[in-house]
């Protein structure tokens, strides 16, 4: 159970998408419905407001207007004026009290005295302190003014306005109801809107996922045309081009390298089989016996060594080989394979030398000599008799240069690029007897390159020249 959460595929792009714009959609609508009930709820209340202080003018203009002279201040002429104070609106209720408290007026509708027991103080109506109440399942507004006389505290009489609030409350219902209808299908619409652009958009991932799909081993050649898809899009073409072009160069490659290794390794079986067929062929003595041996044994070491060189390349590949850190001195190195190498390039005649001098480098000094061994060996091979071998050093504040050349063939241009390859030959047609298997320039290369560095090679006018560059210890 756990397995299956954890391994759960995630929400597709497009699922993604259209959730986070249909969320954004939904608060949108939500906020634009609200905003539009509480305008229409706001512009009710300043209507009822209005009509409040309407009906309480007339009612003030009533209270303090002029009367007859035998009835002014009488509880009938007062009730006479109140109650034809207000005509034409409709749904309007209003109580008047006196200083004590006592009822003078009273329409006939909802029950407002308790109003008139409220601590509000104002000579007008307030939006700020209407009251609202519900009475028989009808609902209503109003508001307490209060007349003063003058330079008194004490309010001469208490007016108490109301209207009726249900058809407010009926419309705001219907029309709450029919926006949220309409923002609900309007959001369903948008959403949906929504999903289908989404996954129209799409549409190039899918076009350039079947296009992959189609790439297999015999067609690594196939591209995509970065001008052909979505300008978001012709990154992730590029790359991907640019990946598929490392594969297939690294598949023709390994193809390479697994019949070069096949062709190196049937030379030495081969010579195996048949000197063995050979000495099989007929009774021979013990001296013919041991040739043999010593033959074979010389064959076997050659294809053990071909074997290590492959493994220590496999792992330098891997990065599964890290060189130590410790300083080496690479002039006292030059002068201990110079003297290993004596033998033989006496014996061709060839002379060793050296120039310039460099501070120590931060590197492994096993791995460093065997990189310096390897290009003396392979100097040594391609110089004639008679001319020399020269090993240059120079420096400077970040890298220092170790340069291996000598006179011999050219080599061309085109063959300079795979020098390093494993197995390569700038000429096919020739065979590697005491040469090699071919794998010493790539151990060199993946050498200098594991201590950060990097080597080149150039060629010209008879001489040939491999120059490395390392970092200093300072600059490390």
């Amino acid at each position: 159970m756990v397995s299956d959460v954890a391994q759960r595929r995630p929400a597709s792009l497009a699922l993604r998408l259209t959730v986070s714009i249909g969320i954004a959609i939904t608060v949108v609508f939500l906020a634009l419905g609200w905003v539009i009930q509480n305008s229409i709820e706001q512009h009710f209340i300043q209507q009822d407001v209005e009509e409040l202080e309407v009906v309480a003018h007339s009612v003030e203009e009533a209270l303090t207007g002029p009367s007859d002279a035998a009835d002014a201040g009488s509880s009938r002429d007062i009730a006479q004026r109140l109650a034809g104070a207000v005509n034409g609106h409709h749904g309007m209720y209003y109580l008047v009290t006196d200083g004590s408290g006592r009822t003078l007026f009273a329409t006939p509708g909802p029950k407002m005295a308790h109003l008139a027991q409220t601590q509000s103080d104002t000579s007008g109506v307030d939006a700020n302190k209407l009251h609202v109440w519900q009475e028989q399942d009808q609902s209503y507004r109003g508001a307490v003014v209060r007349l003063h006389a003058e330079q008194s505290t004490t309010p001469l009489y208490t007016i108490v306005v109301a209207t009726a609030t249900g058809f407010h409350e009926h419309f705001l219902m219907s029309f709450r109801r029919t926006v949220w209808l309409a923002m609900t299908a309007a959001g369903l619409f948008a959403i949906g809107a929504t999903w289908l652009a989404v996954r129209r958009g799409h549409a190039p991932l899918r076009e350039m996922s079947q296009r992959i799909r189609g790439i297999s081993a015999d067609r690594l050649h196939l591209r995509m045309n970065p001008k052909q898809v979505p300008i978001e899009l012709s990154g992730l073409a590029s790359s991907f081009n640019a990946m598929l072009e490392h594969i297939e160069h690294d598949f023709k490659r390994l193809s390479h390298f697994s019949a070069d290794i096949a062709h190196e390794l049937r030379t030495p079986v081969t010579n195996l089989t048949t000197q063995t067929q050979v000495l099989l062929s007929q009774t021979r003595s013990a001296d013919e016996y041991r040739e043999v041996l010593y033959s074979n044994l010389e064959e076997y070491e050659r294809m053990a060594k071909m074997v290590g060189d492959m493994l220590y390349l496999a792992q330098t590949d891997n990065q599964l080989i890290k060189p130590e850190r410790v300083p080496v001195d690479i002039a006292a190195e030059l002068d201990a394979l110079f003297e290993y190498f004596e033998p033989l390039s006496e014996e061709r005649h060839i002379k060793l030398t050296r120039r310039g001098m460099i501070s120590p480098v931060q590197g492994d000094r096993l791995m460093l000599r065997r990189t310096l061994s390897n290009l003396l060996s392979n100097a040594i091979r391609h110089t004639s008799s008679g001319q020399a071998v020269t090993v240059s050093l120079h420096q400077d504040q970040q890298e220092v240069v170790i340069t291996v050349s000598n006179p011999g063939d050219t080599v061309k241009a085109e063959h300079l690029p795979h020098l390093f390859d494993r197995f390569y030959r700038a000429d096919p047609s020739r065979q590697r007897h005491g040469d090699g298997a071919g794998l010493g320039l790539a151990i060199v290369k993946s050498i200098v390159e594991a201590h950060g560095g990097e080597i080149s090679v150039r060629s010209n006018e008879g001489d040939t020249a491999f120059e490395i560059k390392l970092p200093r210890a300072s600059a490390q």
